[in-house]
């Protein structure tokens, strides 16, 4: 009967269930958060995984910018049907430099983490500018805005890597104060690309374990 009355209690009580769930919550929230702070595997990058440079950064924050992330993922799971499509599965310390994480959760396009160098930069942009150029059946809208956009217009790339840097990204102060250079005559799309071009290259083949789905 205790049982019950505290039920009852926490029913008519709003206060006392507001609490009730935000403890509940609070612990939930806690069994998350505390193994991401300690688990050295996602605060060490592994492989080739470097911090974006100047113009991939832009990109990068182009790709949120037209929510690209709402139609392609970027999590390749261990599942031999995902690693035959798309490459080797997304280990957690290729992640380390993303702010915040890109992996998505929708696949009305293909999963892009092993898009890196799959295609040339010319193929990128014109399917970036025109999709159905070179996918005939291709339900991507395009962008054409991207090829007449300056690269600098993007917000501003000396504060964004100020940020990362004081984050703990590796940027050295003559990083930053080289920045705007690297965006000098270039285009939205030449940096949306850029961004493109390095997703997954971070991996080493000759790391991939002997077990799992990749075999």
């Amino acid at each position: 009967m205790s049982g019950l009355s505290l039920h009852k209690r926490l029913e008519n009580n709003a206060g006392l269930l507001v609490f009730g769930i935000l403890v509940v919550s609070s612990i939930g929230g806690l069994v998350q958060i505390i193994p991401s702070l300690t688990q050295e595997s996602l605060k060490t990058p592994i492989g080739n995984t470097q911090v974006y440079g100047a113009l991939e950064l832009v990109g990068r924050d182009i790709y949120v910018r037209e929510g690209c992330s709402v139609c392609h993922s970027q999590q390749i799971r261990p599942l031999l049907a995902e690693v035959k499509r798309y490459g080797p599965y997304s280990r957690a310390g290729e992640f380390v430099y993303d702010r915040p994480f890109l992996w998505g959760s929708k696949r009305t396009g293909p999963d892009l983490h092993r898009i890196g160098g799959k295609y040339s930069d010319t193929w990128q942009k014109v399917h970036l500018i025109n999709p159905r150029s070179v996918v005939e059946n291709s339900i991507m809208p395009g962008y054409p805005w991207l090829a007449v956009r300056p690269a600098s217009s993007t917000g501003n790339i000396q504060a964004n890597l100020r940020a990362l840097q004081r984050l703990g990204d590796p940027y050295t102060d003559a990083d930053i104060l080289e920045a705007p250079a690297k965006l000098e005559g270039l285009m939205e799309v030449d940096a949306l690309v850029a961004y493109l071009q390095q997703l997954g290259t971070g991996f080493d083949n000759s790391m991939a374990d002997n077990h799992g789905a990749e075999h």
